[in-house]
């Protein structure tokens, strides 16, 4: 049951990181393409300008708990991910150095080379973590030893660089959904066109990574074909997507952007559904699968974390909603301002 309970609530810890972290990814992905002047690239900084960093931490803490929770998986994804993850590690630093550095001058070739590094480590962020949850999905060479025998390029498989382009748009759309709260005028008014576009790409995007993982990676689809109650997450996500899509359309920007936030985390629990009880399925031998049972820390530890948890995490989501609420409404810029 301990075991159960950490991995759902490790779904829910990445889910809130991909929600939080995705939109701001994809402001960065966004800012190039929106906005038109320095001044509507500052607005965009800004709009993720108090939020951006509390967003990351969301990503420690899913890697914090596989650590503790679930140790075999994490040292397993270092054996076949370091060098991905180290990408990861990279492209994190550089987006937080661009939108650090990138007010400190005033000259247009300074902000032109941090505005790229901004637009090209959001994107491959998004590119990477896409990649990954793709090579989860499908399964990955896992030896006897919990090694996968595999480098970066083996990892780029048809089926993880379409997860990978997914997400990629995923997150602009949740990006733009996020820029109509926080812009006006002539900049909202561009976002607000082509937030439906992007709505049509994830779309279609998401379908064809749907019938992909049916047709080739039924590891994951089996329980959708064996029992009927898991269609109830997907349905959801499908329910969202419309609802977003309606509310968007009734200028309902808020309303449109948590449903767009529903979709993201409807979309993990359907992952997570379809693996249960697998954590990473390897394609060498089933045996070598770890799962939620021969992967978990002794219940003891899982107790202890569950206590701490229970404690702390309020007092997070708390701080989390005090940050949202005191920054609430539109941009405006100032003297202290990125």
């Amino acid at each position: 049951m301990l075991n159960t309970i950490w991995f759902v609530l490790f779904v829910v810890i990445i889910a809130g990181y991909l929600i939080l972290d995705g939109f701001d990814l994809g402001v960065g992905i966004l800012h190039l393409f929106v906005a038109k002047t320095d001044e509507d690239r500052r607005i965009l900084l800004n709009s993720i300008g108090p939020v951006w960093d509390g967003n990351e931490v969301w990503l420690v803490v899913g890697g914090g708990v596989l650590f503790a929770a679930f140790p075999h998986v994490y040292a397993t994804l270092f054996s076949g991910f370091y060098t991905a993850m180290m990408l990861v590690l990279l492209f994190l630093i550089l987006r937080t150095v661009a939108i650090d550095f990138r007010s400190k001058e005033k000259g247009k070739g300074w902000r032109s080379f941090w505005d790229a590094t901004f637009f090209t480590s959001s994107l491959a962020l998004a590119l990477l973590l896409g990649v990954a949850f793709g090579n989860i999905i499908s399964g990955v060479p896992v030896d006897g030893e919990g090694i996968i025998r595999a480098n970066l390029f083996q990892l780029l498989t048809p089926f993880a660089v379409l997860i990978g382009l997914t997400t990629i748009v995923m997150m602009a759309m949740h990006g733009a959904l996020y820029l109509n709260l926080k812009t006006e005028g002539a900049l909202q008014e561009r976002i607000r066109k082509l937030t439906p576009k992007l709505m049509i790409a994830f779309v279609v995007l998401n379908t064809l990574s749907v019938i992909a993982a049916v047709a080739f990676h039924e590891s994951v689809t089996e329980r959708y074909l064996a029992e009927i109650w898991p269609v109830v997450f997907p349905a959801l996500a499908l329910g969202s997507m419309a609802l977003s899509w309606w509310l968007l359309r009734k200028g309902a920007d808020l309303g449109a952007f948590v449903a767009s936030s529903a979709v993201i985390g409807l979309l993990l629990a359907s992952v997570g559904v379809g693996l249960y009880p697998n954590l990473l399925i390897s394609t060498i031998d089933p045996a070598h699968t770890l799962t939620v049972f021969n992967a978990a820390s002794q219940p003891n530890t899982l107790t202890v974390m569950l206590i701490i948890t229970a404690i702390g995490l309020p007092f997070v989501l708390l701080y989390t909603a005090g940050v949202y609420y005191i920054f609430r409404g539109k941009v405006k810029i100032g003297s202290n301002s990125y």
